[in-house]
Formats: structure tokens, C-alpha cells, sequence
């Protein structure tokens, strides 16, 4: 019985996406281990931006930079 957390930044992913995810996860567990869809859970945690770090800095001001260095 697999269960699969998947963590990603709340930054406007879809339902579809997110089916997308979750079928493509179960899809992995079948492939490779041979597991039963069935039993095979898939929960996305949705995560702000705020409480997502990369290195020494919050994702949201890292995306900041990117857009500044973008529209410069």
C-alpha cells in the first residue's frame, strides 16, 4: 500500500494538473513495483511560498528576484 506525499509551491496549479499528478504518481507505483491503483495513495501538500526555502532565501523572494531580473 504506497503512500505518496508530493509537496509543491501554492502557486496556481490546477485541478488539472493535479489530476495529472496524481495519475501520473500512481502510474510510477504500478510500473515499477507492480502496485495495485487501488491501494496506492497520493496526497499533495500545497505549501505558501513563504514557508518554502532554497538555500538561504523564502521561494517568495526568489521569485521576486526573477521577475526584477526579468522586466530589467
Amino acid at each position: 500500500m504506497p503512500f505518496i506525499n508530493v509537496k509543491i509551491t501554492d502557486e496556481d496549479v490546477t485541478n488539472e494538473q493535479k489530476k495529472a499528478i496524481i495519475k501520473g504518481c500512481t502510474q510510477l507505483m504500478v510500473d515499477v513495483l507492480n502496485k495495485t491503483p487501488s491501494t496506492t495513495f497520493v496526497v499533495i501538500d500545497e505549501v505558501n511560498t513563504d514557508n518554502w526555502g532554497i538555500g538561504f532565501d523564502q521561494v517568495t523572494e526568489l521569485r521576486k528576484k526573477t521577475m526584477t531580473s526579468i522586466t530589467e
